[in-house]
């Protein structure tokens, strides 16, 4: 299988790059600088282009079953600016499956129904900027066509640290008592989530 990975150069990204080479699926590497990559195998293919465009877009994901976007909010808009370019490509190219890493920020608040993580109390956050940007992506993917089989996929704080197993998942909500999880048990979930879709358009709460 040939799988588009978006954000493989980030800390997840690269995980899960990592992890689909090595049950030998083609990838598809959407990056900015190729040299940042660092890493070279038969199976790899490093597009290189900003993912806001279209054009570079249809170049990455082209004959990919699935997509995973690992990308982050940097400050800026780049992860919104992506997304309708992204559903349409990849609804034009017939590609139904896409996994994407969020932030626990816009699962649904335990303590205040009706409202999200970031916007409630739970937030420990000054900035909700970060949380802004994986809001909108969520929009889009609720109002996406029916065909298309989306994860979001919701981490809590996320410190390095390799694969462990230990992890527990909840659909809309983070787990009780949850803390942190690993960016290696977040590129697991993510990666696994992507060949199995166990979680079909909804979002999952991942913490230890």
């Amino acid at each position: 299988m040939q799988i588009t990975i978006l954000g493989a150069t980030g800390r997840v990204g690269r995980e899960v790059v990592l992890r689909a080479l090595a049950d030998g699926h083609r990838v598809h590497a959407l990056v900015r600088s190729a040299d940042k990559l660092g890493l070279s195998h038969p199976q790899l293919t490093a597009i290189v282009g900003d993912a806001r465009e279209e054009a570079v877009l249809e170049r990455a994901v082209s004959g990919s079953s699935v997509v995973i976007s690992a990308l982050g909010t940097d400050g800026g808009d780049t992860l919104s600016a992506c997304f309708p370019g992204l559903l349409a490509v990849m609804e034009q190219q017939g590609i139904q499956r896409l996994v994407t890493v969020g932030t626990a920020g816009i699962l649904e608040s335990r303590t205040e129904p009706g409202l999200l993580r970031y916007q409630s109390s739970e937030t420990k956050r000054r900035s909700t900027r970060a949380a802004e940007e994986h809001h909108a992506v969520l929009r889009l993917l609720q109002a996406s066509v029916e065909s298309l089989n989306w994860t979001l996929v919701c981490p809590t704080y996320l410190p390095d640290g390799p694969y462990t197993g230990v992890y527990r998942t909840e659909q809309d909500y983070l787990p009780e008592g949850g803390l942190q999880i690993t960016v290696g048990d977040t590129a697991d979930f993510t990666y696994l989530e992507a060949v199995r879709g166990t979680f079909i358009r909804c979002r999952v709460g991942l913490a230890e």
